[in-house]
């Protein structure tokens, strides 16, 4: 059990890490502010946006100032599960033929699953059980991932070419579902900058795996009052259309609510918004954060919402706007 002096100790880590990471990501402070939310809940991260805006860069300054073992995986179309997972190889050894186990690409801390939606839904699938589990089952055995494990996956919009949609059900699996947006023309110009002289920028390790378990410990700790869990459950409750009291906007836009996975997101990631603003309790404003990434690749609009330019963005606003607290 942590004491207190440990566990302000601890906390102070985390605006350490945003600095550290600020160092190489210029601008995107709501994006580095959620993948640590998603790592201190324990979860993974979806990043959405075009190629170029230092996604994968976000991600490997991460690890660098975790100082905890990261890969790589380019998805493509012609990848197959084992490039993923890992698989059984034939050694010869005392002139017997035995299977020795040759681990894959996910057996990192962070494991970056670069333009996921380029491979197909088999190789996609090989992702399910260590998103989920943090296992790896190959033939018969099953290998534990250590710990702490997260998948950090980057997909370009689906509009672009060549690109595959994610299944509903590994797409739940996600905590969050981060939009990065294009820099303003202030951070571009910074951006720009730094990429053409020789400056070379160097992360530190500001934050052990001891602080990290640490920390996604002390989130689950932390209390959340009887009325702002009734709220989150409200939230996602209102996503439903077939639900009693569903509004007219809802039976109209959505096609399919949020699952159970996104009440859990928001309970947990809520947590931990608290904890990283120095508070040890949720407030409502700590679920109103936390709504959008977690709830907006749960929901699947309607035609109508579709034909009319309504975006899962937009379902979430109104629910927020409507739901009492």
């Amino acid at each position: 059990m942590l004491n207190e002096q440990e566990v302000i100790s601890r906390v102070m880590r985390i605006t350490d890490l945003k600095k550290e990471i600020s160092k190489a990501i210029i601008g995107q402070d709501e994006v580095i502010n959620q993948v640590i939310l998603a790592m201190l809940s324990g979860g993974n991260v979806l990043l959405e946006g075009v190629p170029g805006l230092g996604k994968t860069q976000l991600i490997k300054t991460l690890s660098s100032a975790c100082n905890l073992p990261f890969s790589r995986i380019q998805f493509t179309p012609d990848m197959m599960p084992a490039d993923v997972t890992g698989t059984d190889l034939i050694i010869k050894k005392d002139g017997q033929n035995t299977f020795q186990f040759q681990p894959g690409p996910i057996f990192a801390s962070f494991v970056l699953a670069d333009e996921i939606n380029r491979a197909t839904p088999k190789t996609q699938s090989a992702l399910l059980e260590a998103m989920q589990e943090h296992t790896v089952t190959v033939g018969n055995t099953t290998y534990n991932l250590e710990e702490p494990f997260m998948v950090l996956a980057t997909q370009n919009p689906i509009e672009n070419e060549g690109t595959y949609p994610l299944p509903e059900a590994q797409l739940d699996r996600f905590i969050f579902k981060i939009q990065v947006d294009f820099p303003t023309l202030q951070e571009l110009k910074s951006i720009v900058s730094v990429n053409v002289t020789n400056r070379e920028v160097q992360i530190n390790p500001v934050i052990t795996k001891e602080d990290i378990i640490g920390l996604k410990t002390i989130v689950k700790d932390i209390p959340m009052a009887d009325a702002v869990m009734d709220y989150a459950m409200r939230i996602v409750v209102a996503t439903h259309p077939e639900s009693e009291g569903s509004s007219d906007f809802a039976k109209k836009y959505i096609s399919v609510g949020a699952s159970p996975r996104a009440a859990l997101a928001i309970v947990n990631t809520s947590k931990a918004r608290a904890i990283t603003m120095g508070r040890f309790n949720v407030s409502y404003e700590d679920v109103d954060a936390v709504a959008f990434p977690a709830l907006r690749h749960r929901i699947t609009p309607s035609f109508e919402a579709m034909a009319d330019n309504v975006k899962a963005d937009d379902i979430v606003k109104y629910i927020l706007q409507n739901t009492t607290k």
